[in-house]
């Protein structure tokens, strides 16, 4: 099996011919190059002088991170400015995140051109397995603005002799299914649910999607049933990809053993904490996905929170990479609703539960209060012709659920095709909200 892309890109930055990288020696390099960003940004950042000010451990390796304050999505809409470790002039890209249901300032990071340009370096090395030169990719993702993730897809792709056509986000399945139809890309590229609402409406409307060869899911969190769906409706190659605006848009992407995602660990330090204690967890645990911005010379970050539920898989991945590798992530910590009777619930396990419905396009679903009670609405929106079965097998699966026991349950259909634009979440309507 093909070793990943992504010993290439590390052990370029770090300087070394080894192929595959040894564990040993990447770790080495990221030590090397934690004293470095310290130090960078104690010099250059005021907030970062005073945040760090707070531990006089030594920091030697990333064995020691845990010595270091973690710094969280708050800080970074309160002090960004006093975070940036470069003048104006040097700034290529702001990039400013409005969270759903977040008041008060938005995030905005911001970075240099050799930033951007690590990000590009990545997604030419990853694009790289999933194409060939003198093919066509879609790109389904926004793309109108310099440096967004659709931009610097189109560019990447560029770089290895590979066309695009970025069509944006795809809230109507069926001008999609027709455009990607009449395009003929060898490569797809977009947010896992509208792939696989393309998919679906492409057997129904009878449009031949064969020439695609390779899917990129992306930009979202990835359901297992989703990409099992998304493979077996076109007959492609499926490939994850996990990224953040906070980890410079590209994180990490799986190889041909498809066996977790690869970290770009020349750029990015990841660690696993217990959201509640903040305390390290081990391999293979669940926790939250905290990222150190080991190379970025515009705004770093040093264990940032991403919000992000995951976990590190141990060893070295079926491709001979020792490169550490996430598994797949499982959405946001703050989207998991506690329940009246003390279960808990999250979009992810309704997304294992019903995109497994050959006719779902897409759902919303939200927790109200019904008659003093807690309860689950869910609105289905469906291939045509494929209403009342759907909704049928979906309040089946909901109800027969452990976390909705005793729950009431009603389930709606949409009107029409069009599906959510961007990420979804699961609402909490309640009257006495809990989460």
């Amino acid at each position: 099996m093909k070793l990943t892309p992504l010993d290439d890109l590390v052990g370029r930055i770090m300087g070394s011919p080894a192929r595959p990288l040894s564990r040993v020696a990447i770790e080495a390099w990221q030590g090397a190059q934690l004293g470095r960003l310290i130090r960078y940004c104690t010099e250059r950042s005021a907030f970062y002088r005073r945040k760090l000010a707070e531990s006089t451990a030594a920091v030697s390796g990333p064995e020691d991170l845990a010595a270091l304050p973690l710094t969280t999505g708050a800080e970074l809409r309160a002090h960004g400015v006093e975070m940036v470790c470069v003048s104006q002039d040097s700034v290529a890209r702001i990039i400013s995140l409005h969270s759903s249901g977040t008041t008060g300032p938005a995030k905005r990071l911001w970075f240099t051109e050799a930033d951007v340009e690590r990000t590009l370096a990545f997604f030419h090395l990853g694009m790289g397995q999933m194409v060939e030169p003198g093919e066509h990719a879609a790109i389904l993702l926004p793309g109108a603005t310099p440096d967004s993730t659709g931009d610097l897809l189109a560019r990447a792709l560029e770089r290895l002799g590979v066309a695009s056509t970025i069509f944006g986000l795809c809230p109507d399945p069926v001008r999609a299914a027709q455009a990607v139809g009449t395009l003929r890309p060898a490569v797809l590229v977009g947010f896992p649910v509208q792939i696989l609402a393309l998919a679906r409406m492409a057997v129904n409307l009878g449009i031949e999607l064969s020439p695609v060869r390779s899917v990129l899911l992306c930009s979202d969190y990835i359901p297992e049933n989703l990409a099992r769906q998304v493979r077996e409706l076109l007959g492609a190659e499926v490939f994850t990809h996990y990224g953040t605006v906070e980890t410079g848009l590209g994180g990490a992407v799986d190889c041909a053993a498809h066996d977790g995602c690869h970290l770009r660990e020349s750029d990015l330090l990841v660690e696993i904490i217990d959201p509640h204690t903040t305390l390290p967890v081990a391999d293979s645990t669940w926790g939250e996905i905290v990222c150190t911005t080991l190379t970025r010379t515009g705004m770093p970050l040093i264990r940032y929170r991403t919000g992000d539920r995951g976990r590190l898989l141990s060893g070295v991945c079926g491709c001979g990479s020792a490169i550490r590798r996430l598994d797949r992530v499982q959405g946001r910590i703050d989207q998991v609703r506690t329940l009246a009777h003390g279960s808990q619930l999250a979009l992810a396990e309704l997304d294992e539960l019903l995109f497994a419905l050959s006719g779902l396009l897409d759902f919303t679903a939200a927790l109200v209060t019904a008659n003093g009670r807690d309860g689950l609405h869910v609105c289905l929106t469906t291939v045509p012709g494929e209403a009342t079965a759907v909704r049928r097998s979906a309040l089946d699966r909901l109800i027969r659920h452990p976390s909705l026991r005793d729950l009431p349950v009603t389930v709606d259909l949409a009107p029409g095709t069009l599906i959510q634009p961007g990420k979804r979440t699961l609402e909490d309507h309640r009257e006495d909200s809990r989460s």
